[in-house]
């Protein structure tokens, strides 16, 4: 659906006849908290309350986790046969598309996502991406070995049982599809833990997969505090593997959870710092500043793979920083997120944009030079205005520590070999990517730079194929793709002897 073909009234008169569901969905159904607690989740664009969602805790995370046992061990969807389960995640895909404009309304009224992103970007690749998984079912092979005459050995791969799914509130659909569709095609339940900030899309998806056909109890959502519901489910002794999203240090966490508990898997996607390196050779300047703004004021740029620094080679720089500032400082504009012309919305919380204009604060203190942007306008919504830095060396706070925010900090350099030196100097390493006419050069800085997905020529582009995950604090584990369907499977090795 194109979202131009309405207007701001429209999505508003569209957005009070919403209905919300604020209830957990567990075993097949909606149900209150155990201990009837709710929690506020407000509009970020307008800072009022929006509605009032059930709070979960330790005792609706167990409810969950049985649920989701006893669907594992009924094997209704864990050996359903593939082509069956193919067919519920397809219809899952289809049901997605078809709830376009609900998915887009609710994630838009709770993080402040501009309502034409989340019909073009990301309920468009929720979609695909259940699509993808589906298909990818009756792919999975087991093996069989060469060994003696005397013996036959084969390799099975079998679902985990239960797994915990704790994803964020910058891409709430998105981020929930990349791992709720990966577990379930592999034949696991899954207890999802949406953000507090965003969780009311999830409901939605959770009632969607048992119209689509799948078993009750097999996907599950439990709203709450990270604290009160995601930490009892990363310790939870019934589950198989933790899948997280967000912050590096609640990532830590997760690690230490599954040592306190049964040694359960993590996988982690903990964000990043990610360097776009822009050297004098680059193939077109315009094109090139034109993925530099867009690769780090995106999504207000609260994306783990935000492009925040601008490695720029300094027999380029002048040129490349005065088209960016030209280009830049009108290129996002925030508005009402429900207005479609809008490209720029409302951090996720008034508290989040204090942090982005703290951070923003002490770059000016560090002696980098602000050249436009970095204020709050005058809307009553926690918008930041997009900010540009130069002057920046990568020793300053915004360029080492992860602002999730529309800031970019430009570092001038002399030359690749400097700039590998200075992208890879980050705890994170989630993603880079370099411009150069030259294939050598291009090949050469893939192969030197530290991070899990690198773009050449471009910026953020893919698709399922792809493996987005990281190098050091940016996590371990892979979303999209077939390496990340695997990983939610284990492999059981059977030797026959034939005597």
């Amino acid at each position: 659906m194109n979202a131009a073909v309405l207007k701001a009234s429209d999505w508003h008169t569209r957005a009070s006849a919403l209905k919300y569901e604020t209830r957990h969905f567990i075993d097949g159904r909606f149900v209150d908290s155990v201990k009837k607690g709710r929690f506020t989740v407000t509009n970020p664009a307008t800072g009022q309350p929006l509605c009032e969602v059930s709070a979960g805790t330790a005792a609706d995370v167990d409810l969950a986790v049985a649920a989701g046992k006893r669907a594992f061990y009924a094997r209704t969807w864990s050996r359903m046969a593939p082509r069956d389960r193919m067919d519920v995640l397809a219809r899952m895909s289809r049901l997605i598309e078809q709830h376009a404009e609900r998915f887009a309304l609710l994630d838009t009224l709770c993080m402040g996502k501009p309502i034409n992103d989340m019909l073009t970007i990301d309920v468009p690749s929720a979609v695909k991406n259940f699509a993808y998984f589906a298909e990818l079912i009756d792919k999975v092979d087991g093996q069989v070995t060469a060994t003696a005459p005397d013996a036959f050995h084969y390799i099975l791969r079998e679902p985990l049982g239960v797994v915990g799914c704790i994803v964020p509130w910058n891409y709430p659909l998105l981020m929930a599809a990349w791992k709720i569709a990966p577990a379930l095609a592999a034949g696991n339940s899954v207890v999802l833990k949406p953000a507090e900030q965003s969780p009311l899309s999830a409901m939605l998806l959770a009632e969607l997969f048992v119209e689509a056909g799948g078993p009750a109890g097999v996907l599950n959502v439990v709203n709450g505090l990270g604290e009160e519901a995601g930490a009892p489910l990363a310790l939870h002794m019934d589950v198989a593997k933790i899948a997280f999203t967000g912050s590096t240090e609640i990532g830590k966490q997760m690690l230490i959870y599954a040592g306190q508990s049964n040694m359960k898997r993590v996988a982690l996607e903990c964000g990043g710092k990610t360097p776009q390196i822009f050297l004098a050779d680059l193939p077109d300047l315009d094109t090139a500043v034109t993925y530099a703004i867009n690769g780090i004021y995106g999504n207000m740029g609260e994306v783990c793979n935000a492009g925040s620094r601008l490695l720029i080679d300094k027999p380029i720089a002048k040129a490349f920083i005065e088209r960016f500032i030209e280009k830049g400082r009108s290129a996002y504009r925030a508005g009402d997120p429900l207005d479609p012309t809008t490209n720029l919305g409302p951090l996720v919380t008034a508290s989040h944009r204090k942090r982005v204009l703290g951070y923003i604060d002490r770059g000016k203190s560090e002696g980098a030079k602000l050249e436009f942007g970095g204020s709050a306008p005058e809307l009553p919504g926690a918008y930041v205005n997009p900010a540009l830095f130069t002057g920046v060396n990568n020793r300053m706070t915004i360029a080492q520590e992860e602002i999730f925010g529309p800031v970019a900090a430009a570092i001038e350099v002399n030359g690749l070999a400097e700039a590998l030196k200075i992208a890879n100097d980050s705890i994170y390493g989630l993603a880079a990517s370099v411009w150069t006419r030259d294939l050598t050069t291009a090949h050469k800085t893939v192969r030197d730079l530290e991070a899990g997905v690198i773009w050449v020529n471009c910026f953020d582009h893919g698709d399922m194929t792809q493996p987005f995950g990281g190098y050091k604090q940016s996590g371990q584990g892979r979303d999209k793709c077939m390496e990340s369907l695997l990983s939610y499977t284990q492999t059981k090795s059977a030797w026959i002897h034939l005597g």
